[in-house]
């Protein structure tokens, strides 16, 4: 890809991340985007004038004395600016960036006008502290000339003046520092939240599948909504405003600099253009290596993650060598890369060195020998070097921010791509929802409906991403209150099968017809344990609102953990619960949650593995009582006990429906 269209490219992806939180982006065009933002600069240069003009007056009536003082000149440069075409032009744009508002007003709905407001707030600071600074360097011209002529009671004026400015300066510098942070927080809260949504949407995080490290689109996605979400937020916002401040101090000096001298100020362009030219390609290498940066970094703190969640899996096998390695190889990628990353810094740093120390000989070169000619009074000097520095700046905004802008290329990247990803699996869904609407109901379908039964017609199971049929045309029907266990060996596709009538796959060819989520509860062997209360944990998903703790607390009993309630007596305690309870405690944990959401159908892969027979059997007639239908995967013989039937699967494609009394565990059949 060429340097133009990957750098198109990456303004794409900076427009569907940013617009949206300014102005509807399936609504609008990202051209009414650009006209809006071009208007708040006319509509914030507008009121700045108007303020200015405002200013003036008030002052010249109420203490004429302390305008003459403080703001020598002001009055008649406002005066020259409304004489001359530049006012009318000015008021034109104002009125037409009003204009501009007004008519997307519609589209500033759920709170967009706020950032808007924000942004001009922030422009029009930052309008005042250049014109504050274009003060301070002709203030600077005036101290040289005063030193120089030995005119001690023209010098304290103006220093006086300039103590003024500085005054003036810092209460506005104070709350532009204050406003940019408060508004790219505002900026990651909504944006984070409409990510975390979409990415709980269509259940895209259950098909990202961040475990996966083979993928090479989407890694850490938990990453991407926090980490990348804060540095994008608040990174945009400091290069916008630093771009718009670079702006307004090029158009404001370059003026004072063109007045002392054409020459100094076409040299600054040529030196500014070239020096752009060198770092940006210098940089592309920059990019690279911070994207990848992001990625081992985040994939190192995945694995210190991964050992703190099963710190007592790897005591009891005494893997403390083996997490080592798997860490320190984590590590090592992220150090070699950075290492990569450092020396293209250093190589970027010698650059931008060189760029900054050869500047500072231009002013003298250019202003010298017309000093030496008399053209120009001693106090240019200063002046033009005050100019000079601040156009300097202002254009080379790429060299002195590459690292910056090379991690935030990278970080628009990678948010991007999650955005990106999500989005399409949403499509996706959406676009098989529609095409299954529009299908005849023969085939190829999902269906749910209420107070039906699991129905299974002709289908094929095979899983996501791969090309192995487990089962081939698989006929089946579970009604109400009825009971099927799945058998067969390992990997023969028992798990595969629980989801699939849970609604998690679909089929590759065939109907199934399963209840609705409010009436089907999954139960995996490894159940779920949820960053909340107990109380919270056992109503899981329901509201716990709905129960009171007497109800709670005789479940509990029910499923056999009286010892929870005496060792928890609050129910609103929060724990470390996968850590504190035992595999068989989290199982039966797993059936107070199941008694308390009543489902009338329940699927259960090995739900009661760490428990003994007793306790199964218990668990097991607590759902029969209900008149629970289920679908069970398990080993156990004493299983066959509470089922009527048994699907017998091979992992080739075969199976055999049974009836669970004439099953034998032993021979198979």
């Amino acid at each position: 890809m060429s340097p133009l269209s990957a750098f198109r490219s990456q303004l794409g992806k900076l427009q569907r991340l940013a617009q949206p939180y300014f102005l509807p982006i399936e609504e609008t065009s990202a051209w009414q985007f650009l006209l809006l933002i071009v208007a708040l600069l006319a509509v914030v240069v507008g009121f700045t004038l108007l303020l200015l003009t405002g200013t003036v007056a008030l002052t010249g009536a109420l203490i004429p004395e302390l305008q003459g003082r403080f703001l020598p000149g002001v009055p008649q440069q406002v005066s020259a600016i409304w004489n001359s075409p530049i006012g009318a032009v000015v008021m034109v744009l104002f009125v037409a960036g009003v204009a501009g508002f007004v008519a997307l007003r519609s589209k500033l709905r759920q709170g967009r006008w706020l950032p808007w407001l924000l942004m001009g707030v922030i422009t029009l600071l930052i309008l005042v502290i250049n014109g504050i600074n274009v003060g301070i360097s002709y203030i600077a011209r005036n101290v040289d000339n005063t030193l120089v002529a030995y005119k001690a009671d023209e010098f304290w004026q103006v220093v006086a003046i300039y103590a003024f400015c500085l005054v003036l300066a810092l209460p506005i510098r104070a709350l532009q520092g204050y406003l940019i942070p408060k508004l790219g927080l505002l900026w990651r809260k909504w944006l984070s939240s409409r990510l975390l949504g979409r990415y709980l949407t269509n259940r895209a995080y259950y098909v990202l599948n961040p475990n996966d490290e083979s993928a090479e689109e989407i890694d850490n996605p938990d990453q991407r909504i926090s980490q990348d979400t804060a540095s994008f937020t608040s990174t945009s916002l400091s290069v916008t405003v630093e771009i718009v401040a670079a702006l307004l101090t090029f158009v404001s000096f370059i003026v004072v600099l063109w007045t002392i001298s054409s020459k100094l100020a076409l040299w600054l362009l040529a030196y500014a253009v070239f020096g752009t030219a060198l770092i940006v390609f210098a940089s592309r290498k920059l990019v690279q290596l911070n994207y990848l940066q992001l990625k081992l970094e985040a994939d190192f703190r995945y694995g210190l993650v991964h050992i703190r969640d099963n710190a007592e899996s790897i005591a009891f096998y005494g893997g403390e060598q083996q997490e080592s390695r798997e860490a320190e190889r984590r590590l090592g990628g992220a150090i070699r890369n950075y290492d990569r990353l450092i020396v293209w810094q250093a190589l970027i740093s010698v650059i931008q060195r060189s760029y900054d120390y050869f500047s500072r000989f231009l002013p003298w070169l250019v202003i010298a020998p017309i000093y030496f000619a008399k053209e120009v009074d001693f106090g240019v000097f200063g002046q033009a070097s005050i100019a000079f520095s601040q156009v300097l700046f202002s254009v080379s905004y790429i060299v002195n921010n590459i690292d910056q802008l090379a991690a935030f290329s990278a970080s628009i990247s990678r948010l991007e791509g999650f955005q990106g990803k999500v989005d399409t699996i949403s499509q996706q869904v959406e676009g098989r929802e529609l095409t299954a609407a529009a299908l005849a109901p023969a085939a190829d379908r999902v269906l749910e409906r209420s107070g039906g039964a699991i129905l299974v017609r002709h289908v094929d199971l095979v899983p996501p991403g791969s090309d192995r049929r487990l089962i081939h045309d698989l006929s089946l029907e579970v009604g109400p209150s009825q009971r099927v266990l799945v058998v067969g060996p390992s990997g023969c596709g028992k798990t595969s099968f629980l989801r699939l009538v849970s609604g998690l796959w679909a089929p590759a060819a065939g109907l199934v017809e399963r209840p609705p989520i409010s009436e089907l509860l999954f139960i995996p062997q490894k159940p779920y344990m949820i960053l909340g209360s107990l109380r919270e944990q056992l109503c899981y998903p329901l509201d716990p609102a709905r129960f009171s703790d007497d109800h709670l607390r005789n479940v509990l009993e029910a499923v056999k953990l009286p010892e929870l309630v005496h060792r928890y007596p609050d129910l609103d305690i929060k724990q470390d619960w996968p850590r504190l309870l035992s595999l068989g405690e989290q199982q039966r944990l797993a059936f107070a949650r199941l008694l308390l959401n009543s489902p009338r159908f329940v699927v259960l892969d090995e739900a009661t593995s760490a428990l003994d027979v007793a306790t199964e059997r218990d668990l097991y007639e607590l759902l029969t009582q209900r008149e629970m239908a289920f679908v069970s995967v398990g080993h156990r013989p004493t299983l066959k006990a509470f089922h009527d039937t048994v699907l017998q699967l091979d992992g080739l494609g075969g199976w055999k429906l049974i009836p669970s009394a004439s099953y034998d565990f032993n021979s198979g059949a």
